[in-house]
């Protein structure tokens, strides 16, 4: 089979090869499938994962990529059969790959491989973030950063479909269009000077009650966070590890709270399920519609999308096509 295979910190994604004759994975080990894989997942910590930059480093030779949607071939688990459409998170560059049952999920009714491919990382993330950790409630004024990219513009649909007016910030015309095209009620370019003031007045003076920030954003969005705000601390893709003056947060009784969603699973498993059902309820209303990428790019191609992510020229999803052929099962 065709994947590509890390065998060595690389200096970025230009370094990637597609090997061509890789072996197929084993059988699977109970509780697992082994599924063909139609789409997959781009993600900016796949740069980090390959040049070993991530907190994850798995040992070589590894396949990398985090999402992938297909179809089973081989299921050791009564849950799943061979000809289930499936979406979740494992080594996903690569034609098949052997994943736990654990981290795999029906693809939702009338979504493609390609809507499904992007699913698995970023909607509960989004979800999580806003729900479980700033509590966003309907009415509320929701400040969504960089909302075109991927977890961004998830951010932007949940909170709309929670009933919050969310202002969408991004660094350029096509992607704040994208913003209000995924139902932002404002967008604002953060490039501008005064985007903060910007965003006080399309709160009327209150500012906003929940701040989701994925870039690194934190300090300057506190001067248009409302009192008893919350700001969500999502990720750093700007480069830098943000240090914020404390008395900015004392100043307006603001909350800053982190979301990682991986370790849900170790600390609070219980949160997993119900996050998925609520997702799943949203999705079958069709009130969540995974946005994505204009341009769907393949296997080969993979470097110049993870590219496209880390230099900030692509928006919602970006998905690669792995294989087009039929199911063998």
């Amino acid at each position: 089979m065709k994947a590509i295979v890390v065998n060595r910190w690389l200096k970025g994604p230009e370094e990637l090869a597609v090997s061509q004759h890789v072996d197929l994975p084993a059988e699977p080990k109970q509780g697992e499938l082994q599924v063909q894989v139609k789409a997959a997942g781009l993600n900016f910590f796949d740069t980090l994962m390959i040049q070993g930059k991530y907190q994850i480093k798995p040992p070589f030779p590894f396949i990398p990529g985090g999402e992938f949607s297909g179809i089973v071939l081989k299921s050791t688990v009564p849950a799943f059969k061979p000809g289930d459409r499936v979406f979740g998170s494992g080594a996903s560059y690569a034609e098949v790959v052997n994943v736990s049952a654990a981290n795999v999920l029906p693809i939702p009714r009338h979504f493609s491989f390609e809507q499904a491919a992007g699913l698995y990382i970023t909607y509960p993330t989004s979800y999580a973030a806003l729900v479980l950790r700033a509590q966003l409630k309907a009415g509320e004024y929701c400040l969504v950063h960089a909302a075109a990219g991927g977890v961004g513009s998830a951010a932007v649909q949940i909170a709309k479909a929670l009933g919050a007016k969310v202002i969408a910030t991004a660094g350029s015309k096509e992607k704040l269009e994208m913003a209000k095209k995924l139902g932002a009620d404002v967008a604002i370019n953060y490039r501008d000077k005064n985007w903060t003031e910007q965003v006080k007045k399309a709160t009327q003076g209150h500012g906003v009650d929940v701040v989701y920030d994925p870039v690194g954003l934190v300090e300057a969005s506190t001067k248009c966070t409302a009192w008893n705000g919350r700001i969500l601390v999502i990720g750093f893709a700007q480069g830098t590890i943000e240090k914020v003056p404390m008395n900015r947060l004392l100043l307006k009784n603001i909350s800053a709270v982190g979301l990682h969603w991986g370790a849900y699973v170790k600390n609070e498993p219980e949160r997993v399920p119900e996050v998925w059902r609520a997702l799943f309820q949203l999705f079958e209303s069709g009130k969540l519609q995974p946005a994505l990428y204009h341009h769907i790019y393949t296997l080969d191609t993979i470097p110049e999308g993870l590219q496209a992510i880390n230099n900030r020229s692509s928006y919602a999803k970006v998905i690669a096509r792995i294989s087009q052929d039929e199911s063998k099962l």
